[in-house]
């Protein structure tokens, strides 16, 4: 996903403040996933990662999603529309599957996003941050056809 997120900065980074931002969003998100997931070097092979990680992780999720549908989307939808016909139809196929994965995190976030390790049992932390990996790398996929979407030239 790191590749992925660099590959999408270099392509489209600078083309908008709003575009670079949100990218800069995602970069601080993957990099609280990793950390949370083990992946780094913080977690030291402890069982589960530490509660304040976990709703730091979940606040950025949170933010990074309502950033998308809040404030992004519906601006690259409309830019997209005003493009022509072919780029407004992509546009609007992406944005509802995109949509769909947002499911995924909420039940995450609303799951731990409030966890308490001393009183809560988290056997399935794990299996529930790999589901929401799989999702989010597939809304990143997603997020960035809608990007070079807007960035591309279509013939009529």
């Amino acid at each position: 996903m790191l590749s992925q997120l660099e590959q999408a900065q270099q392509k489209w980074g600078g083309s908008h403040s709003v575009i670079d931002a949100w990218l800069a969003e995602r970069q601080e998100l993957l990099v609280l996933y990793y950390k949370v997931a083990g992946c780094s070097p913080t977690r030291n092979g402890k069982a589960l990662p530490e509660q304040v990680d976990i709703q730091s992780f979940c606040q950025i999720l949170m933010d990074y999603l309502s950033a998308g549908h809040f404030e992004i989307y519906d601006n690259i939808v409309e830019a997209c529309q005003e493009k022509g016909p072919e780029s407004a139809k992509l546009a609007q196929s992406l944005y509802p599957r995109i949509t769909d994965t947002t499911d995924t995190a909420l039940d995450f976030n609303d799951k731990y996003a409030e966890v308490n390790q001393e009183t809560q049992e988290l056997t399935d932390f794990d299996n529930d941050l790999s589901v929401l990996g799989e999702t989010l790398e597939l809304r990143f996929q997603l997020e960035d056809e809608l990007i070079d979407n807007l960035y591309s030239n279509h013939t009529e």
